[in-house]
């Protein structure tokens, strides 16, 4: 028996578990919600986080109407009497709230003011923090590439992206479909085209002098900002054969800024034609200028 790790699907929260607990319920330390414990990973050294399944609700069984019913046609005569004496204390309390219950304005007043400021609260994004001790790591010795989709994690957002081209050496990845993205990363290779990346494999260790730059890309309140990272990130990428305009691969990314963004899966990327050059700027002609006399 061994333990693994899991995120509940509600809050994000990883839990730790021994594989003989699997498939047994268990309650979230975090938001308290039913999960049902997935089956361990079968790779020992996955990178990935599993996620557990929330128990569905089930209607309350009839055996506890059908106990109840017995007791509905014995009701005691006692019990109808207290019924009788609450219904008239209750009504009592009606005719007489304003003299009994005085409404204090002081009270209202904060709930009042407190109102717009759980609405904003309300508001506020959702925002699930990175699984950082699986997911975001600077070694490569281990790193084992994902088969799916590249997804990750960006300056604390959320990253799926929409599109992947390259042009040149520029291998960009964008989510949303105008420019600049909403989210994305840009990683700044050397090649003359696209094609001369086919088939080659690409690797970024912490200590590497001068690596390739690397941008990340978000927007704040609608306007889009960007972090350049030069050095001490860690980056895999496996490109494959081109098929028609793409250039299918693999990527495995993570820097270190303070959110620990990271980037890892599959993708296929566009091949963009390079912009051509700009042509050089005619020479400026000097004046002619008017002999003295």
């Amino acid at each position: 028996m061994s333990e693994f790790k899991f995120a509940c699907p509600v809050c994000g929260q990883h839990i730790t578990c021994d594989s003989a607990t699997s498939g047994t319920q268990m309650e979230c330390p975090t938001c308290f919600g039913k999960l049902v414990v997935p089956q361990p990973p079968v790779a020992a050294s996955s990178h990935l986080v599993l996620t557990a399944a929330r128990v569905s609700n089930r209607p309350a069984p009839t055996v506890a109407t059908d106990a109840l019913t017995p007791a509905a046609k014995s009701f005691p005569v006692a019990a109808v009497m207290i019924v009788v004496v609450l219904c008239a204390a209750a009504g009592a309390a009606v005719v007489f709230r304003d003299k009994l219950f005085k409404p204090s304005r002081p009270h209202v007043a904060a709930v009042t003011n407190s109102e717009p400021a759980q609405t904003r609260e309300m508001n506020l994004p959702v925002v699930t923090r990175p699984a950082e001790d699986t997911n975001w790591t600077l070694s490569l010795a281990e790193v084992k590439i994902p088969e799916g989709r590249a997804t990750g994690w960006i300056n604390g957002r959320h990253f799926a992206f929409d599109r992947a081209t390259v042009q040149g050496g520029t291998l960009s990845f964008r989510q949303g479909k105008n420019w600049p993205p909403e989210v994305g990363v840009t990683i700044q290779l050397v090649a003359r085209q696209g094609e001369d990346l086919a088939g080659k494999t690409v690797n970024i260790e912490t200590n590497r002098d001068h690596p390739p730059r690397v941008t990340l890309r978000w927007k704040e309140a609608e306007q889009p900002r960007n972090q350049m990272v030069r050095e001490g990130y860690a980056l895999r990428l496996e490109f494959g054969a081109v098929a028609g305009n793409r250039l299918p691969g693999k990527i495995y990314l993570c820097t270190p800024d303070d959110a620990k963004s990271w980037v890892a899966g599959t993708f296929e990327a566009e091949i963009k034609k390079p912009a051509p050059p700009k042509p050089p700027k005619a020479p400026k002609v000097p004046a002619p200028t008017t002999p003295k006399r």
